[in-house]
């Protein structure tokens, strides 16, 4: 990962990384959401202009939101490596990438889903109304009950190699690899915050939720 995301990386170069890393994380959850999904499958094996629309939709909408929560918590990795040597660099990466992304997640949603309602008369072209269906997707999203959820699981599998390295540099995670084979500790206990961000973007979407009902 250190290679990949530094800070004296060209910006194109780390871009470039960004966009590889978004896509290798997109494509697992996005084939399990088609084959998951009643009849799509078939709609692909068939053709038609519903597959099209579907992945023309992805790479507008999901893609962008899966790469600027994935550069955000790249640079905050950066970052961390360059500017603070040893254990509170690695701290910084566990404590503040979950919640970040999180924030990231929702807000870019709302702005999108804005951005739809003004250009393309999406919600009946009511903002109000987009935003007020913000939080009941993103609360479906973590059961991965819609598209949001690929693109919220396609942000956690593209992380998962940055979270195995903080783990394995940490102090006290890093003590899991001589407590279990290999890198399964660590890759064990990133799995454990990605439920930990799951969880957490589903409480802050059912609160938000909660308080518009209100």
């Amino acid at each position: 990962m250190q290679q990949y995301f530094t800070l004296d990386m060209p910006a194109a170069r780390f871009a470039r990384n960004t966009l590889v890393a978004s896509l290798l994380g997109l494509l697992p959850p996005l084939i399990l959401y088609i084959a998951l999904t009643p009849g799509f499958a078939a709609q692909f094996v068939s053709g038609g202009p519903a597959p099209g629309r579907f992945l023309r939709q992805v790479l507008t909408n999901g893609l962008p939101v899966i790469f600027v929560v994935n550069y955000a918590g790249f640079l905050l990795f950066a970052w961390a490596v360059d500017r603070l040597q040893g254990h509170q660099g690695w701290v910084l990466v566990l404590l503040v990438d979950l919640p970040m992304r999180v924030v990231i997640f929702i807000t870019l949603h709302a702005v999108i889903y804005t951005l739809s309602a003004d250009w393309f008369g999406s919600f009946g072209g009511s903002r109000l109304t987009a935003l007020r269906v913000v939080a009941p997707t993103l609360a479906q999203s973590a059961l991965f009950q819609n598209i949001s959820g690929v693109y919220l699981y396609a942000t956690l599998v593209s992380a998962l190699p940055l979270y195995v390295v903080a783990i394995e540099r940490s102090d006290r995670l890093g003590r899991l690899q001589h407590r279990f084979p290999g890198r399964t500790g660590p890759v064990f206990a990133a799995l454990a915050l990605f439920g930990l961000f799951a969880m957490l973007l589903t409480a802050t979407a059912t609160l938000i939720v909660r308080l518009q009902s209100g």
